[in-house]
């Protein structure tokens, strides 16, 4: 099985990510970290795509967290993509604690540029990234396994 927990910088995915691994049992690779299977982007690109494809038919579990529109293309057919969603100002103040404590102004403006970027994908399920119930939905998940 594949889970996409797909959204925006600071909305709660990797969060979210880690109660589903600990819960369920999972591998995470997150963003871009698939680029260390190989010298090349295509190469690992290729090879990431094949290790997806595996996990999609076996009882294994990896969760991709996905922070790039572009990156969406990656998940095969039949993965369980849940959408991570937050308030401009829940993120906003994230990512200002992880900038220990400022906030540029250019950050700033590229996510308020960002914000809502996943709002149009198909999901399957919806997580509030700010008060959601990790539990709640890994019992959903469970569910479907």
């Amino acid at each position: 099985m594949v889970i996409g927990i797909i959204g925006e910088n600071c909305s709660g995915k990797s969060t979210l990510a880690n109660h589903i691994r600990d819960t369920l049992g999972a591998e995470v690779v997150t963003g871009k970290d698939y680029l260390r299977l190989a010298k090349s982007e295509s190469e690992a690109t290729a090879l990431f795509k094949e290790k997806l494809n595996a996990f999609a038919r076996s009882d294994d579990r990896l969760i991709y967290v996905i922070s790039e529109p572009k990156q969406l293309q990656l998940l095969p057919d039949g993965a369980v993509k849940v959408l991570v969603s937050a308030d401009l100002d829940t993120i906003k103040a994230r990512f200002k604690a992880r900038m220990r404590g400022v906030l540029p102004a250019p950050v700033a403006q590229m996510l308020e540029r960002k914000h809502g970027m996943f709002d149009h994908i198909d999901c399957d399920y919806h997580f509030d990234g700010a008060a959601g119930d990790p539990a709640k939905l890994c019992e959903a998940l469970k569910a479907r396994i």
